[in-house]
């Protein structure tokens, strides 16, 4: 059974070449992409994805602030979120 990844980030061009990474892995799935961390909450809701690779400066809500929504307390069984960035911090 193939891990189910939510791709997160404002850039097009990175998520494409995130997917193709990934789907080039046969125990991976993509299963959604969102462009900023209101959709990236939306996605998880819906398509309820293993792994959220999640950028963390992006317009309307960081990636921070998504993760806290995703995984916070309350939630039953938060899918695993993977941070990243391509800024110095």
């Amino acid at each position: 059974m193939a891990i189910r990844v939510l791709l997160v980030d404002d850039q097009p061009l990175l998520r494409t070449g995130f997917r193709m990474i990934l789907e080039a892995e046969g125990d991976l799935a993509v299963v959604g992409e969102a462009g900023d961390g209101l959709q990236a909450i939306d996605q998880v809701r819906a398509l309820q994805p293993d792994v959220v690779l999640m950028d963390i400066r992006m317009p309307r809500m960081d990636g921070v602030e998504a993760t806290r929504q995703i995984t916070g307390p309350g939630k039953d069984g938060p899918a695993k979120v993977l941070v990243l960035t391509t800024f110095d911090l």
